[in-house]
């Protein structure tokens, strides 16, 4: 499921509103060790061109799966 994840948000990272959306979703399938590899991840992939949303998303307490 991660690396379903992964390409997904490869495929829309030129879309903000996309990428934003797909992240939020990404991270409610995940579990909690597959969440931090994908935190990690989008951080070093997108942070440069997606910094505002990937902190707004990562530092929020969504309903995240434990």
């Amino acid at each position: 499921m991660l690396e379903c994840c992964k390409t997904v948000l490869n495929g829309v990272h030129a879309d903000k509103f996309l990428f934003r959306k797909e992240l939020i979703k990404s991270l409610s399938w995940l579990n909690a060790k597959d969440q931090q590899e994908l935190q990690t991840w989008v951080r070093n992939h997108f942070y440069s061109e997606h910094a505002d949303v990937i902190e707004e998303i990562l530092n929020t307490k969504y309903n995240f799966a434990s």
